[in-house]
């Protein structure tokens, strides 16, 4: 079945509607962004969270030390790699992780064979920041050398494309943020939505 992950959340109220939704997963940033969280706000995010859902932690080019920190502090299932971090250095820092990959052509996709991360996250290249511009890119480039039980697909999905993405791409999990606000904002029955979504495709 797929995975859901509820990415970008602030407030304690959207972190309780997405786990008691069914999410699977759920994302703080900790990388410049309008959605941005200090490592003291998400802890007391996680407090909502119960150990079976994922919490995941988005940098972008941080340093060892904060992504010890947060991991620990928060504390973190997976660090979400959204920057221009090395193979190297990831495997360096050695906690588990995802590793993103900014999609313009297919170029871009074979670069998954160069990390060796628990999971490859597949999103649309940022316009204000790094990271996801919240629109859908060609999910004919993800080839079926992609591993499914490792891809995460993001970019610009919403409640009402969720379900033919999962058709055509089958992907391990899916990541939603802007595709679930209204102004720039959370919305509870959004979430709830695009969850209920996601599970009936695999009903």
């Amino acid at each position: 079945m797929t995975k859901v992950k509820i990415c970008g959340l602030m407030e304690p109220k959207h972190v309780q509607a997405a786990v008691e939704a069914g999410a699977d997963a759920v994302g703080f940033v900790f990388a410049p962004s309008r959605r941005r969280v200090a490592i003291a706000e998400a802890k007391e995010l996680a407090q909502f969270v119960p150990e079976h859902v994922m919490k995941i932690g988005v940098f972008v080019n941080a340093d060892r030390e904060e992504l010890e920190h947060a991991f620990r502090e928060v504390p973190l299932d997976y660090i979400q790699y959204h920057g221009g971090e090395s193979s190297t250095f990831i495997e360096k820092v050695g906690l588990p992780s995802i590793k993103v990959l900014s999609v313009h052509g297919s170029e871009d996709v074979e670069k998954v064979h160069g990390y060796q991360t628990e999971y490859v996250l597949f999103d649309t290249p940022g316009v204000e920041f790094s990271g996801g511009s919240g629109k859908v890119f060609d999910w004919g480039l993800l080839n079926r050398d992609v591993p499914r039980d490792q891809l995460i697909l993001a970019g610009g999905l919403h409640v009402q494309n969720v379900k033919e993405a999962i058709r055509q791409v089958r992907p391990f999990m899916v990541d939603v943020s802007s595709g679930v606000e209204i102004d720039r904002r959370k919305d509870e029955t959004l979430i709830r939505e695009f969850i209920r979504a996601v599970k009936e495709e695999e009903s």
